[in-house]
């Protein structure tokens, strides 16, 4: 039968920093094997004085969620170390995952008729269940539950798999599963990665081979930099082995490596940030290993060099450093902004793609340009229908009769601008979202039509037929987002936003970041600005699309963060229609 955990609001908010012996297990799911949870040495803490500040309780924590205090939950979830049984856990991480649920609306009971839907039974199988094609056997991981925790988690993977067909590579999802079911009934784990998976704002959960693979090599990338003394001693001692295998398996360092106690913690963390918290903690693992290479005769060159990967996770196993010196460590280093992450993630995504493309053969690459990667004749009936930036007019005079006017979408300018689209957009129907021509030039209209949508493909059309156009990455709805200092950002985007020009030059303007590990600077970061007054594209010595707020006058400039010319010959013009395309399934 479906277990229901018993309210624990009131023995949550009570909790105090010290647990009796007795009651060492109280927090934790009735599947899970608590005899097999061990502490460690440095859990034996000095006593109390007294001054110490008490543990937040999850009712004021999710107070906080409702004011959308996130900073400051941010910090709590960072400084509070509440015991590994603490029964908040059985609020707090379904509270946490809940924010980043897409489908606010789910039903009381979903989750059971889904289950009902794919194994004919609400009834837990005594038979093993066949896991889904996306999960990684080798990496399983059960934890602390029982044999019947670890069906329930073979159930829920196997759900989700059923309820999201998109996931096709994410070996992290089972052992998050089973992290989850420690402190929560089937059900609530289910939503918390449901919640998980199909986040917007973060990334939490992998879902493809792609992804996988430039996720790993982010992590490389930022090791290099930030964990520099480390990657330069593992070259050093190893100078036959490629970097990118010890690297394959950074998530595993934490997943598998790390004793129970630490893992908590971090996804105390990771369920309200996501996971850039564990890009920290795989840095400070780095940096750890590094130091006792140089001081403990275990790890020494000889011991370590013929496999560094799996001695990293040995390390884990047996890590010197509590799991609140491990957190205080990662959230210490400095430089590693959400913006910086992205910005590179974004960077390795597409090289990987570009390199794809260009290993795939000649063959392949003239039918992914023939078909693969050309709107479907759905989208190409659809910006018919909508378009009037992609439409030229000839006039044709037939014999006997007056000149008449014959207007058609010039595929040629759609099926370029196709080609240049991210290859996962073009999978989705475009939809017109707004134009001057039906909805008026007004930015406010503009905001209220096209904000909350991204990515999104704004298109000009000049008085002089000139058309050029941005894929915008971020949703105009950031141009109201705040830093952590209050402050309103000025510019926001990611490296994936491009310029374009159609008419009367067919070019594209990729952010010049993609093209080399230097650092290039602010200007070069400056992918959309927004205001009540203006629209902005591109920035650094010029602006490449400027718009005025009654989106009739605009001007563009070479700028440095496309490095691209104007995109008209006068600079100046004047606006004849404005477009916005979203696409529909994203």
């Amino acid at each position: 039968m479906p277990y229901h955990r018993a309210d624990t609001s009131a023995q949550a908010d009570k909790l105090s920093g010290i647990v009796e012996e007795s009651d060492l297990y109280e927090g934790f799911a009735p599947h899970v094997e608590t005899s097999e949870i061990k502490t460690l040495d440095f859990y034996n803490l000095p006593k109390q004085t007294g001054k110490e500040p008490a543990l937040r309780s999850f009712t004021e924590i999710q107070q906080l969620l409702q004011q959308g205090k996130k900073h400051i939950v941010k910090n709590i979830l960072r400084e509070n170390s509440w015991p590994i049984n603490s029964p908040i856990r059985s609020q707090l991480w379904p509270q946490l995952c809940a924010q980043h649920l897409t489908k606010s609306n789910v039903l009381d009971g979903f989750y059971w008729e889904m289950v009902h839907q794919v194994f004919g039974t609400t009834e837990l199988s005594e038979k093993p269940i066949m896991l889904p094609a996306f999960v990684d056997a080798t990496h399983c991981l059960p934890y602390h539950l029982t044999g019947t925790g670890r069906s329930v988690a073979d159930r829920i993977v196997n759900v989700l798999g059923y309820d999201c067909p998109d996931i096709t590579y994410s070996p992290v999802l089972y052992p998050i599963t089973s992290l989850l079911l420690h402190f929560m009934s089937e059900e609530e784990a289910y939503l918390c990665l449901a919640g998980l998976v199909g986040s917007k704002e973060k990334t939490f959960i992998n879902q493809t081979k792609l992804q996988h693979e430039v996720t790993w090599k982010t992590v490389m990338q930022i090791a290099k930099k930030h964990a520099k003394s480390a990657v330069a001693y593992f070259q050093r001692i190893c100078p036959g082995q490629k970097l990118e295998r010890v690297f394959m398996d950074w998530c595993w360092w934490i997943l598998a490596g790390l004793p129970f106690q630490h893992l908590v913690r971090i996804m105390d963390c990771y369920f309200h940030e996501g996971i850039k918290v564990l890009y920290r903690v795989a840095l400070v693992i780095l940096n750890l290993f590094h130091k006792e290479c140089q001081s403990n005769n275990e790890w020494s060159p000889d011991n370590i060099k013929n496999d560094i990967g799996n001695a990293l996770i040995k390390f884990c196993k047996k890590i010197p450093v509590s799991p609140a010196k491990l957190l205080h460590a990662a959230f210490s280093i400095r430089g590693l902004s959400t913006q910086y992450i992205s910005r590179i993630f974004i960077k390795t995504e597409m090289l990987l793609k570009s390199r794809s493309v260009l290993n795939s053969g000649s063959k392949q690459l003239i039918k992914s340009r023939s078909s693969d990667n050309l709107p479907t004749s759905q989208s190409q009936v659809n910006i018919q229908m909508m378009s009037h930036t992609l439409t030229i007019r000839e006039h044709f005079g037939l014999p006997g009769t007056t000149n008449f006017i014959k207007t058609w979408t010039d595929r040629q300018f759609l099926f370029t601008l196709w080609s240049w689209l991210p290859v996962r957009i073009t999978m989705y129907q475009p939809v017109l979202l707004y134009t001057t021509e039906e909805h008026g030039c007004s930015l406010t209209t503009f905001y209220v039509r096209v904000e909350q949508h991204e990515p999104t493909l704004l298109m000009i059309k000049t008085c002089n037929n000139e058309v050029f156009g941005a894929y915008c990455s971020s949703r105009w709805f950031e141009r109201n987002v705040k830093d952590d200092k209050g402050q309103r950002q000025a510019y926001f985007g990611t490296g994936e936003t491009f310029l374009f020009s159609l008419y009367p030059e067919r070019a594209k303007y990729p952010w010049v970041g993609i093209e080399g590990d230097r650092d290039l600077g602010h200007s070069s970061e400056l992918f959309m600005a927004a205001d009540s007054k203006m629209i902005t594209i591109g920035g650094g010595e010029g602006q490449a699309i400027w718009m005025d707020e009654n989106i009739r006058f605009g001007k563009t400039d070479s700028c440095k963060t496309f490095n691209n010319p104007p995109l008209c010959p006068s600079g100046d013009f004047e606006i004849r229609v404005l477009e916005v395309y979203g696409f529909v399934g994203i």
